[in-house]
């Protein structure tokens, strides 16, 4: 009884000394009048892949990967991205034809060179990775106002925006991770108008959800009836942001579900290791006396 008292007063003055901290936080912002990217935080979505048992929807990942190739492979690279992967079971689970056709798609550059020394494109292959748009680092910049696009392999986890106090204690217990696709979801359908009074530089677009400012120079990437899906999901702005941000969580993450089947027998395991060791003292202790 007093043990759980203490513990309640514990979890409470944790909680408290959060929130006191992130009131104090807030005052200080707003005495300095400093603006804190994002200024509107993510909200938090419903993913299948989600909690400790979660999976990824195969369906939701197909048509991620439509999204990803007739919207955002126009300016993005997926250059981490094999191919191959596309027919992993805990993924879009895509048939070993369908991958060639894919692969074959796109024109890759070959690894080695041919007899006279000079290096060939070549139709891609399952081993292949997603080519990038662009040639180099530098094209890509000269084509988009000085700022190279990011490459979308990992975007899922580097763009991630921490919930901050009290709620990463919580998270600590019972992990969230999907951060990222929260994240992607909201730049993606979170653009409009500036309010009132608010100016931005020109040649780039307000939106309260990007993390490194008030105004990026992505246009708004999607319209409704953009894609075409034959599923009869929704086509619209929300639907294909749902899409593609579950898509790259997956390219990101894509042995999550493993991951967390792996755990789960690891917890089971030391459960039973932990009886075993607990009879085995008591055993033991019992023949002392």
């Amino acid at each position: 009884m007093m043990k759980s008292t203490i513990a309640r007063v514990a979890v409470a003055a944790v909680i408290g000394f959060g929130l006191a901290a992130g009131a104090a936080h807030a005052a200080e912002e707003g005495e300095h009048a400093t603006p804190h990217y994002p200024l509107i935080k993510p909200e938090r979505m419903t993913w299948s892949f989600a909690g400790p048992f979660g999976t990824y929807d195969p369906g939701q990942l197909q048509r991620g990967l439509k999204v990803y190739r007739e919207v955002c492979s126009a300016c993005h690279g997926l250059t981490r991205v094999a191919f191959r992967t596309l027919g992993q079971e805990s993924g879009p689970r895509f048939e070993e034809g369908q991958v060639r056709t894919i692969a074959a798609e796109y024109q890759v550059m070959n690894a080695d060179p041919d007899e006279n020394g000079d290096m060939f494109e070549r139709a891609g292959e399952p081993k292949d990775h997603f080519p990038s748009p662009y040639a180099n680092e530098v094209a890509a910049a000269a084509s988009n106002g000085g700022a190279a696009p990011p490459d979308l392999s990992l975007i899922a986890k580097a763009r991630a925006v921490e919930r901050g106090l009290p709620w990463f204690i919580f998270d600590m217990f019972l992990p969230y991770q999907e951060q990222g696709a929260d994240y992607l979801h909201a730049l993606l359908t979170g653009y409009q108008e500036p309010p009132e009074g608010v100016e931005v530089a020109e040649g780039t677009y307000y939106n309260p959800y990007f993390i490194a400012g008030q105004s990026l120079k992505m246009p708004p990437p999607m319209s409704d009836d953009q894609v075409e899906y034959t599923d009869g999901s929704p086509q619209t702005v929300e639907q294909y942001s749902r899409d593609v941000s579950a898509f790259l969580m997956w390219a990101a993450e894509p042995h999550l579900v493993e991951r967390k089947q792996m755990g789960f027998r690891v917890i089971i395991f030391l459960i039973v290791f932990a009886g075993l060791l607990y009879a085995t003292k008591k055993k033991i202790w019992s023949k002392a006396h």
